[in-house]
């Protein structure tokens, strides 16, 4: 299969590749589904390499919903306060926050396995590993809390 730019574009956005990553798996796999796959599995197995490394700083992220009546504070570590400051880490942060006040979790494990809200093929944790794949640094959910109106 020749990789179009399109598709080379489309697939790092949804897994986090980078370029020739991206371009290789098409090439190789032949299919946009089986490369897509085939990325996923290699961001979780990156992922996996990366966590017992310290994960010791990070940010505290909050989301109100509109109405003011559902909120959530996530506390999100990865290893180096670079990382943190970068846009793919905050993104992260903040669809974090978002995802513990939409659905609630009684703990950080069960909250990992939660389908995303925005895409329900991928868990939060494949959330997670597409993050480290691009920062290239472990990145843990250390904390998460919702909060609503009357509970």
């Amino acid at each position: 299969m020749n990789a179009s730019l399109d598709d080379i574009k489309k697939l790092r956005e949804e897994t986090g590749a980078g370029v020739m990553e991206a371009k290789k798996a098409l090439e190789e796999f032949g299919s946009y589904e089986k490369a897509k796959e085939e990325l996923s599995r290699l961001s979780s197995l990156k992922a996996e390499k990366k966590a017992d490394r310290s994960a010791a700083d990070g940010l505290v992220v909050s989301y109100i919903h509109s109405t003011g009546k559902v909120g959530s504070l996530v506390e999100v570590n990865c290893e180096t306060d670079f990382v943190a400051k970068t846009d793919a880490f905050k993104d992260l942060c903040r669809e974090l926050a978002m995802q513990a006040a939409a659905i609630p979790a009684k703990n950080v494990e069960e909250f990992l396995k939660q389908g995303y809200i925005r895409d329900d093929s991928k868990k939060i944790s494949d959330l997670v590993n597409e993050v480290i794949a691009k920062t290239g640094e472990n990145i843990k959910i250390s904390r998460i809390s919702r909060f609503k109106v009357g509970e």
